[in-house]
């Protein structure tokens, strides 16, 4: 008999109606960060670690990704190679992006009153852990969102390679390599408006809530992946 990962057979995951519920129950930074999570497949440290006038675009439809923060420190480098790409948008995600900057030209895009970058386990434990528990959800990290979004745009028939390109993970075979997809801009942003999002909005306005998230002077910076 083959054996089984039973690890793998507990990966947490999301779905369509848990990150709606999720979103429904956040505002301000922290249904931004979940919100732009499950509409991107972002690594948590890579969200964290963008600044508004760097790392995206003009129009808010394609996010740089140059940075990350992993525990305590923001790294100019990332995991691999791959990791170091361009990230688009669809509209209706673009539009909440540009509404909850706020009309900010500078600074990370998420932030405390220092302006310093986030902590992870604060958003775990603030943002994504009590919706979690008002759904009736066991608990799950970010990462849940890498696969909500890997699913959704496996279900739409999103070329392997470009989903690769968008997660930052490395090409599996040769002809990965010959593809220029990812090098064609209009056709990236024709498959991720076509693709959409697989969870609806709440329809409170990201701009109406305060951007700034009420953290204590003493704890600007406790960790950060």
């Amino acid at each position: 008999m083959p054996v089984v990962d039973k690890s793998k057979q507990n990966t947490p995951h999301f779905t369509s109606e848990v990150v709606t519920g999720i979103l429904g129950f956040s505002k301000g930074y922290k249904q931004m960060f979940c919100a732009l999570l499950g509409g991107t497949g972002l690594r948590a440290g890579e969200a964290m670690g963008l600044e508004i006038d760097k790392h995206i675009s003009e129009d808010f439809r394609t996010l740089y990704i140059r940075q990350k923060v992993r525990r305590t420190k923001l790294e100019h480098f990332l995991k691999t190679d791959a990791g170091r790409r361009n990230v688009d948008l669809c509209p209706a995600l673009a539009t909440m992006l540009e509404a909850y900057a706020g009309g900010r030209t500078s600074g990370f895009l998420f932030h405390n009153k220092k302006g310093n970058f986030l902590s992870q386990t604060n958003l775990l434990r603030r943002g994504l852990h009590p919706p979690l528990i008002k759904l009736g959800q066991p608990k799950a990290g970010f990462h849940a969102f890498r696969r909500f979004r890997t699913t959704w745009l496996r279900k739409n028939r999103t070329p392997e390679d470009l989903i690769r390109y968008w997660l930052g993970h490395a090409d599996e075979t040769v002809t990965d390599g010959y593809s220029k997809l990812r090098e064609d801009v209009e056709y990236r942003k024709e498959v991720v408006e076509r693709v959409g999002l697989d969870f609806t909005f709440p329809t409170k306005n990201p701009s109406a809530v305060p951007v700034v998230p009420k953290t204590r002077p003493e704890v600007a910076i406790e960790s950060a992946a």
